[in-house]
């Protein structure tokens, strides 16, 4: 039975449904002729990240060295050795060396003093004598040479020439002209020194600090 209230396509005063559009079709790739059909593609997957084993002391277990290892190390271990060694024996030969050079330097300083020392001890120095007045006053040589002072009732004592109601002696290593004070120089004579007046006259010969000049006439 129809029911003829309900119009049909196509008919007046029934309002059309409207018109849906499918989506497009989305081609699926074919395999070629040599590739076996595979599972259709899913969504995809976010990629997967990488884990890293933690080691725990006292229980992961280091890894063994190879033997090309051990062969490696042992030989840097060597060479390190043999240049400890090297370096050893070249520091103890300069450190030897050095050594050597001091002590012959210094025997041969102290040698060379010792030297310096007795030629100067062995060698009398020349030095010149001048008769002086009681105010160290440059008088004639005369009045400190014996013959002259005993000729004239003259006498010395304790380094000092009397002759009449006047005194003399030496002054050793002074400088100064007759009627001029002496400069510098000593009233002591110098043991070992070839003593001698500006005349020439021969007051002390050296040597070893032994004289053969007279008391008399050396002050």
């Amino acid at each position: 039975m129809t029911d003829n209230n309900v119009p049909g396509p196509g008919q007046p005063g029934q309002p059309q449904q409207p018109y849906q559009q499918l989506p497009p079709q989305v081609p699926v790739p074919q395999p070629g002729p040599h590739q076996q059909p595979g599972p259709p593609p899913g969504p995809p997957q976010p990629p997967v990240k990488g884990r890293m084993r933690q080691q725990q002391a006292g229980m992961t277990q280091p890894r063994q060295p190879t033997v090309a290892e051990q062969r490696a190390r042992a030989a840097a271990l060597k060479a390190q050795q043999e240049r400890f060694a090297a370096e050893s024996a070249a520091f103890e030969k300069k450190r030897k060396t050095r050594k050597r050079l001091l002590i012959g330097g210094g025997v041969t300083v102290g040698v060379v003093a010792l030297v310096a020392i007795w030629y100067a001890a062995a060698s009398p120095k020349n030095v010149t004598a001048q008769c002086t007045d009681s105010n160290n006053v440059i008088v004639d040589d005369d009045y400190c040479d014996e013959s002259y002072y005993r000729s004239h009732g003259g006498y010395s004592s304790g380094g000092f020439i009397y002759i009449g109601g006047s005194s003399y002696r030496y002054n050793y290593g002074g400088t100064g002209a007759v009627g001029q004070k002496v400069t510098g120089g000593s009233y002591t004579i110098p043991k070992g020194a070839n003593v001698t007046t500006k005349s020439g006259t021969s007051v002390q010969r050296g040597g070893f600090g032994i004289s053969s000049g007279s008391s008399s006439s050396g002050g």
